[in-house]
């Protein structure tokens, strides 16, 4: 069993998907046929879409004579209208009513439309603060999102706690100067990271210190 961090947090800021609900799915299905449309090797495509914005997979491809604020404009309208199958993280729901709503963030790289779609899809609550990828110019694994995320909580960087699922979201929030969790429900394959992990949110708590601060500790030892 891993060790979690061992310091208390002012906030924590939270990906969305693979973080704190699946939509892998969903997100395949249209992203796949995208690929197809525009003759892509589906199978290579597929890994490259997570923990980003759409914008930037799509310009990331390269393709020739292609409008690619159009394309990722389109992608997302058939996200949003694609929710099937979207769940919770396993014990999300749980550990988020425990947390101030003033105390964490949800910072993803969906647009605002689709994330509030999706975690609709999910059961979970939409936060009072939301960073969505027209929030940044730069999105994931630039540090910005996180940033943001912290100066809307009124937070400082370092004070703030990252739970995210992929590469570029920890690549993201180390470069902002906060911690993080990996969750790794959705992963088939370890992540190349010394970041704790942990598999859902069934084992996990957050408790107020005296000082007001959130510590993360496990339910089980």
């Amino acid at each position: 069993m891993t060790a979690l961090p061992t310091r208390d947090y002012a906030a924590f800021l939270f990906d969305m998907d693979g973080t704190i609900l699946t939509s892998i799915i969903a997100a395949e299905r249209v992203w796949a046929a995208w690929a197809r449309s525009h003759g892509l090797d589906v199978d290579v495509f597929l890994p490259t879409i997570h923990g980003k914005r759409s914008i930037d997979t799509v310009r990331g491809v390269g393709l020739p004579d292609i409008d690619v604020e159009a394309e990722a404009q389109r992608i997302t309208l058939a996200e949003i209208e694609d929710v099937e199958g979207i769940e919770a993280i396993a014990g999300v729901a749980a550990f988020l009513a425990t947390l101030p709503a003033d105390r964490w963030a949800i910072v993803t790289s969906a647009p605002r439309a689709l994330a509030e779609a999706r975690i609709a899809a999910a059961g979970l609550p939409t936060p009072p603060v939301m960073v969505a990828a027209e929030d940044v110019q730069r999105g994931k694994p630039a540090p910005d999102p996180f940033l943001l995320g912290a100066e809307k909580l009124g937070m400082r960087p370092q004070d703030c706690l990252v739970f995210e699922d992929t590469l570029a979201g920890l690549q993201s929030a180390e470069a902002a100067g906060m911690d993080s969790i990996v969750v790794t429900a959705t992963h088939h394959e370890p992540l190349a990271t010394r970041v704790t992990g942990v598999p859902d949110y069934d084992d996990l708590r957050a408790i107020r210190t005296p000082e007001g601060l959130l510590r993360l500790q496990r339910t089980r030892s």
